[in-house]
């Protein structure tokens, strides 16, 4: 009898994969908000009297508050002071408030600047700054949680799965919004904020989820006899980021990370364009293309990191997707590869490289930073990525606006042409393919273990 009292609840199978789907559903809600702007920027444009720079001022605007404020790494600090069920709560309400003024933005557009931008733009782009200060915290504390779920068992395979189901939230704000717009418009014109309101009511389920979540995690603690979530032992230090900062194999990881990223993410805010303006596809289905490449991660990441889990190999797995991801936006930036079978094609295989790196890279921290000092490590980790979140797309878009229209022989803007911005997303790759090389000797020299399988 005593036996059974004693057992954790993360032993049960049920109750582990059910507090997976609980969270994994939060991020879901908050992956849709990410990309809801993506697919209308025609829209936007042709509208509101967006520029591409204009478009690339609110994407960058994600990470103002992560980089320059730090409150990523004040966020991970947080949650290892705080534990999971503070931080997570606290985080989904940030969520929600980013896109409350995100909304409002779009809906009731002013005039005038603030600051030098566009009063819209402004105020916009300070919700979306809110919104990724929200998700980016939301992220590292789910990234715990499953560690505290999952650590000696199918941690890679959660991970995956976690990745997965949030990438749905992806594939919907690539494919709903701007048909959705469309649709839901009145005298011809279309409803550009309807889509950002379906993600704000998301985000409230999502965040009531998140507090279902909380009564199961303290009846995790309970069945392992902890009676507070942060124990003193465990609570954070200073000395904690000095242990992190210091170690190599974690540099090459957050390099890793925010190169793989870059290369990703940022262009999926412009992907919906591309199909526009250099492969032809129609604007009312333009958004469907690159919607197919979260799908093919929902199938592929769980698969990559339960073969991480039982087979190791979690440094070569993410050498071939840097690899990948080279190969896959130079073939984007061939000019005479234009038809758009050629970009559904390379949308997949993009999806199979979003599955490899993420599926190895996130499970193999715990084998190089201690779970305690975890909170803090992830919390620097998406420090650094968000350099590239916040620069790409603001590089991306200063970049199609002053070296990448195309006018035809009256000087009338025809569209953008987007071989360089291809270029920039390849070279992200070519430096990825070095970092993780380096990644794989340090393993080797050092022994984290990145290689050997994650369940005994």
């Amino acid at each position: 009898m005593t036996e059974v009292i004693n057992k954790s609840l993360r032993d049960s199978k049920g109750a582990r994969w059910g507090a997976l789907a609980v969270v994994s559903f939060t991020m879901l809600c908050g992956y849709y908000i990410n990309y809801v702007i993506s697919p209308l920027k025609p829209l936007l444009e042709e509208y509101m009297g967006w520029t591409s720079a204009d478009f690339g001022v609110w994407n960058s605007a994600y990470g103002w508050f992560n980089v320059f404020f730090l409150m990523l790494i004040f966020g991970g600090i947080i949650l290892d002071k705080m534990g999971v069920r503070f931080t997570g709560l606290g985080a989904a309400l940030t969520m929600i408030v980013g896109t409350a003024l995100q909304y409002y933005a779009i809906e009731f557009p002013m005039e005038g600047t603030i600051l030098g931008f566009k009063s819209s733009i402004a105020i916009g782009a300070l919700g979306f700054g809110i919104f990724g200060m929200g998700v980016e915290i939301a992220g590292i504390t789910v990234s715990k949680i499953i560690v505290k779920w999952f650590k000696g068992k199918e941690l890679a395979l959660a991970m995956g799965l976690e990745m997965a189901t949030a990438r749905m939230g992806t594939a919907l704000a690539l494919a709903v919004p701007l048909p959705m717009a469309k649709a839901l418009g009145v005298n011809g014109m279309p409803s550009i904020s309807a889509p950002i309101m379906l993600g704000l009511g998301l985000l409230v389920a999502g965040f009531i989820a998140f507090l279902w979540y909380t009564f199961m995690d303290k009846k995790l603690e309970k069945s392992e006899g902890i009676s507070d979530e942060v124990s003193e032992e465990d609570a954070f230090k200073v000395s904690d980021i000095l242990f992190i900062i210091k170690n190599k194999g974690f540099w090459l990881i957050a390099l890793l990370c925010v190169l793989f990223y870059s290369g990703i993410f940022p262009f999926l805010y412009y992907a919906t364009d591309l199909m526009i303006n250099k492969y032809g596809v129609n604007e009312d289905f333009a958004g469907a293309i690159p919607s197919l490449l979260p799908f093919g991660t929902i199938i592929l990441t769980p698969f990559f990191g339960n073969l991480y889990d039982r087979k190791g190999k979690g440094a070569t797995i993410m050498l071939i997707g840097s690899v990948m991801l080279l190969a896959v936006h130079s073939f984007f930036a061939a000019p005479i590869l234009n038809h758009y079978i050629i970009a559904i094609v390379l949308i997949i295989l993009l999806g199979v490289t979003f599955s490899l790196v993420p599926s190895a890279m996130w499970p193999s921290v715990p084998k190089i930073i201690p779970e305690k000092q975890l909170g803090s490590a992830y919390a620097l980790i998406f420090w650094v990525q968000n350099w590239g979140l916040m620069g790409m797309p603001l590089l991306i878009g200063i970049v199609l606006e002053k070296y990448c229209k195309v006018v035809d022989d009256n000087g009338v803007f025809s569209h953008y042409d987007y071989t360089l911005p291809m270029v920039i997303f390849a070279a992200t790759g070519l430096l990825a393919i070095i970092v993780a090389a380096a990644l794989k000797a340090e393993d080797k020299k050092k022994g984290y273990g990145l290689e050997r399988p994650n369940m005994a």
